[in-house]
Formats: C-alpha cells, structure tokens, sequence
C-alpha cells in the first residue's frame, strides 16, 4: 500500500509540475481587431480605371460600413508584384473582433442597396470590374497585443 501511495503522490508531483510549467510558458498576450486583406491584380492598362473604381465607389462602401459600425478603418496599399500571379492592390478592413461577422451578409445588402440601388446593379457592377481585375484571395487574422 505504501508503493501505491508513493506512486499517486508521484503523479501527483509530476502533474502539479507539468501544470505549472505549461503556464509559466503560455504566451500573454490581448486579441486586437480582425483584418482582412483581399489581394487584387488588375489588368495590364487598367490599373488607374481601378484606383479611380476605389477612389469613388469602393471609398463610399467603405464609409457606410464604418458609419455602420462594420468596419472601424479601411486601407489600400500598391504593391510591387514580383510575378504575374501577384497582387498589384491590397485592400485591407478593419473590423472591431470576430462577433462582428455576425450577420455580415444582411449588413453588406443594405449598404450595397444604399451605394447602388439595387442588388442587381451591384451585380452588374461586379461583373464590369471583373474585366479590369481578379480577387486573388482574401485571409482574415487577428491582431494581438503581446505583453
């Protein structure tokens, strides 16, 4: 009986070590905002029909959203492709945390209504910019702060 209780005591150490350890090595750190980059590329010669796209339709989007509360900030950056397969344009969002995807779809419906009239006509839209660029992909991460 001796030999059982030495043992439970020993895994009772180990387990108690392997607990503190594990915290003692557990990154700290606070979730910030949600970003989410869309990587496009634009058609050879049509890289300023685009911006000038952003710059009047995509800005007042992106502005509806933010006075939504959707989206708390939005950026564009140009890029250097380094191949053909590259994005020349990054639109970047910024929404508070991942709740605020909740319903998303109902939200980005009304705004499109408010920009362009209709779904249709969004529709429409989309299909004309699909002439002048391709979406390469979007990734959503999370912003954190380590401490």
């Amino acid at each position: 009986m001796k030999s059982f209780n030495r043992r439970l005591q020993i895994i009772g150490c180990a387990l108690a070590l392997a607990t503190i350890g594990t915290s003692a090595f557990a990154a700290d750190y606070t979730n910030g905002p949600v970003v989410v980059r869309t990587a496009v590329r634009t058609v050879d010669g049509h890289f300023d029909d685009y911006v000038h796209w952003l710059d009047t339709v995509w800005v007042k989007q992106e502005e509806a959203a933010k006075k939504a509360g959707l989206i708390t900030g939005y950026q564009v950056l140009f890029a250097h492709p380094r191949a053909p397969q590259d994005a020349d344009i990054y639109l970047v969002e910024f929404f508070p945390n991942w709740a605020a995807f909740d319903g998303m779809d109902a939200k980005e419906e009304a705004i499109s209504k408010q920009i362009w009239g209709s779904l249709k006509q969004a529709a429409t839209g989309e299909a004309d910019r699909g002439k002048i660029r391709t979406i390469l992909g979007s990734e959503a991460m999370q912003a954190v702060t380590l401490k």
